[in-house]
């Protein structure tokens, strides 16, 4: 169960739900992919050494097999940390509000309730339009406003958010506070 659907109030239920976009991965793969190939370099002169069979070529080659299989590691890790922090990320709309969950240990979570959305824009680079990512900026009342970048089809967001606030328990929450 995430973190969204165990933060519902009652009578509350997910309607739409995204995450960041697979864009995030770029460099955490680029720098994944220099490291495991710098690894993998490092164990064929490895094996390169031994073949020639140099002096010191024992103490060579386990130098390189070494920092071979750490380049590797490292490879590894340096993409998992890019997926976690992908992962870690969640964006729902509710029936009730807009909630936004950033963080595994360290944890932020943005609600904004829907009756308090002035507007919600979306800004796309030519890049973002192509792949379907972009920022998505929320406005609240008394001019707060929300930033959350790279998020995976940011339109359909914003026509959740909106097909929300234009039903009728929204709209009627909204009079009564204008009347009060």
């Amino acid at each position: 169960m995430s973190y969204i659907e165990k933060n519902l109030v009652p009578g509350e239920t997910v309607l739409y739900k995204t995450r960041l976009h697979w864009i995030v991965l770029i460099w955490p793969l680029l720098a994944a992919v220099l490291l495991a190939c710098l690894g993998i370099v490092a164990i064929i002169e490895r094996n390169a050494a031994q073949i020639n069979d140099e002096s010191n070529a024992s103490s060579y080659a386990s130098k390189l097999a070494a920092l071979g299989a750490l380049l590797i590691v490292g490879a590894a890790v340096t993409f998992a940390v890019g997926l976690a922090r992908k992962n870690a990320t969640e964006v729902a709309v509710s029936n009730k509000r807009v909630l936004i969950k950033k963080g595994y240990v360290a944890r932020t979570s943005i609600e904004v309730l829907l009756s308090k959305i002035e507007s919600i824009g979306i800004n796309e680079s030519v890049a973002g339009r192509l792949l379907g990512y972009g920022t998505v900026v929320i406005r609240g009342t008394g001019g707060t406003f929300e930033t959350f970048d790279r998020i995976a089809h940011p339109n359909e967001l914003r026509r959740q958010v909106q097909q929300q606030i234009g039903t009728p328990e929204v709209n009627q929450q909204q009079n009564r506070q204008i009347n009060s």
